[in-house]
């Protein structure tokens, strides 16, 4: 499982990060009116696609950020910014887990509303809005990540 960093596995299906991008889109109706989503690629696309959807935004850029390769956190690469101070605009993402992403991104546009759907306690000052916490020591699998495939039962796993 990568090491020592991740001991435990949430698996999440698109049923559920479509739940949890409509709960982040409720919170973030509250709060202002938004000109535009930045997506974070890739993990936060498709959640910036279902808010954008639900606050009826139409005007939806990306901002490019790798830093990770399977399951290990390396080096911030910015392979394409954006241009703006962010006023009036969200950041969306999929998840802040160290928070190295966000920072970086935050610095590009210092007054954008950044949301994620879900967050780890390292990262968790960098973003404004999110939905679930989970723990710093749980790799999120999201359902681009997987497939289905054939589980041994239970008492056979040993």
């Amino acid at each position: 499982m990568g090491g020592e960093r991740y001991q435990k596995t949430y698996p999440i299906s698109w049923e559920q990060i479509h739940r949890d991008c409509k709960a982040l889109a409720w919170r973030l109706v509250g709060i202002g009116k938004w000109k535009r989503i930045v997506g974070i690629a890739r993990g936060g696309l498709i959640p910036a696609a279902i808010i954008a959807r639900e606050l009826s935004i139409r005007l939806v850029d990306t901002v490019c950020v790798s830093s990770y390769t399977i399951r290990t956190q390396g080096e911030i690469s910015i392979l394409k910014e954006i241009s703006g101070d962010g006023e009036g605009w969200l950041i969306i993402d999929d998840l802040v887990d160290t928070g190295k992403t966000a920072k970086v991104v935050r610095k590009m546009l210092p007054k954008a509303h950044f949301a994620a759907v879900y967050a780890k306690p390292e990262g968790r000052a960098y973003v404004d809005t999110f939905i679930t916490e989970v723990s710093q020591d749980t790799w999120i699998l999201f359902p681009w990540d997987a497939e289905t495939a054939y589980a041994k039962p239970i008492v056979d796993q040993e």
